[in-house]
């Protein structure tokens, strides 16, 4: 299975604006259901760095209308863009 960590840090200003595109991205994913596919975005405690991580195969993100809209200006909204990452799972607990 494939994961990938992305990490960006926005501006402050920009924090509420991000979170409800954030947001409207997950409303479409409950939407479609998409299956085999496991999302998660954290916002870290300095108030502006965000986590996204994605574990899936065949990740639907990309097709998703609210997840364009969430690309669109994502440079403009950061102080720090969006570095993704591959992940390779060492462990984990209480997961499915």
């Amino acid at each position: 299975m494939r994961r990938v960590v992305v990490r960006y840090r926005v501006k402050p200003d920009r924090v509420e604006e991000n979170e409800r595109l954030v947001r409207a991205v997950y409303e479409e994913l409950h939407r479609a259901g998409p299956a085999g596919f496991r999302y998660a975005t954290f916002k870290l405690d300095d108030g502006v760095t965000f986590v996204h991580v994605a574990e899936g195969d065949d990740p639907p993100l990309p097709r998703l209308a609210a997840f364009k809209e969430f690309q669109k200006d994502i440079a403009a909204r950061c102080d720090e863009p969006p570095l993704a990452s591959e992940a390779e799972q060492v462990g984990s607990f209480g997961r499915d």
